[in-house]
Order: structure tokens, then C-alpha cells, then sequence
């Protein structure tokens, strides 16, 4: 269970912070994404994604050459509403990094699992 400290201490790194509020945007994103949105290194985000998926705020799924990181469904529901709420209130903050994911090249495209 993820308890508060947990989601704060996952939230308090601007890279885990921003690529959090990225998926909770978007619904799913793939590591080549926030690679792009966030101007950074692939090991970088591996790192940071693989410290939330343990944490439980995330869950990966592998679709051929692809990883997708989405929101654990099963959050509760307070987690789930500061999210939404931090998202919406920093539009501004992630103005550049949604700009530089909806400019991306070769964007992979999503098919049903």
C-alpha cells in the first residue's frame, strides 16, 4: 500500500514529479516519450520509472519494442485526486515538456493489449 510518504518521496524528484504528472496527463506514455517530454537520458528515466513502478505508483506493460508506464489503477483514490489536482494547477509548469511530447518524432503508436 502506498502510503504518504511513500507518494512524496517518489514525488520530490522534479524528473519523477514531472513524468508522473506526464502520465497521469496522458494516460500512458512509453520510456522513448518522456525521454523526449523531459529532455533527458534513457537510463535516467529507466531509473526514475523503475523506482515508481517498485514503489507501486506505476505499472509497466511491454508491447513489442516498447515499455508504457501508466498509473497504477488501483491507487487510492486520495492519491489519484492530488494528482489530478497537481496536474491541473501546473499547466504552466509542464507547458514545455507537453509541448516537446506533442512535437515528438516518430511517436509510437498504441495498439489494444
Amino acid at each position: 500500500m502506498l502510503t504518504p510518504t511513500d507518494l512524496f518521496k517518489c514525488l520530490s524528484d522534479e524528473t519523477r514529479a514531472r513524468a508522473t504528472l506526464l502520465i497521469a496527463e496522458h494516460g500512458e506514455l512509453c520510456v522513448c516519450e518522456l525521454m523526449c517530454a523531459l529532455d533527458d537520458s534513457q537510463p535516467k528515466i529507466s531509473r526514475h520509472l523503475a523506482l515508481m513502478r517498485s514503489s507501486g505508483l506505476l505499472l509497466d506493460r511491454r508491447q513489442g519494442q516498447w515499455v508504457y508506464y501508466r498509473l497504477n489503477p488501483e491507487l487510492p483514490g486520495w492519491v489519484t485526486e492530488i494528482l489530478q489536482i497537481t496536474l491541473h494547477a501546473n499547466v504552466d509548469w509542464l507547458a514545455d515538456n507537453t509541448s516537446r511530447l506533442c512535437n515528438m518524432d516518430g511517436r509510437p503508436v498504441r495498439t489494444c493489449c
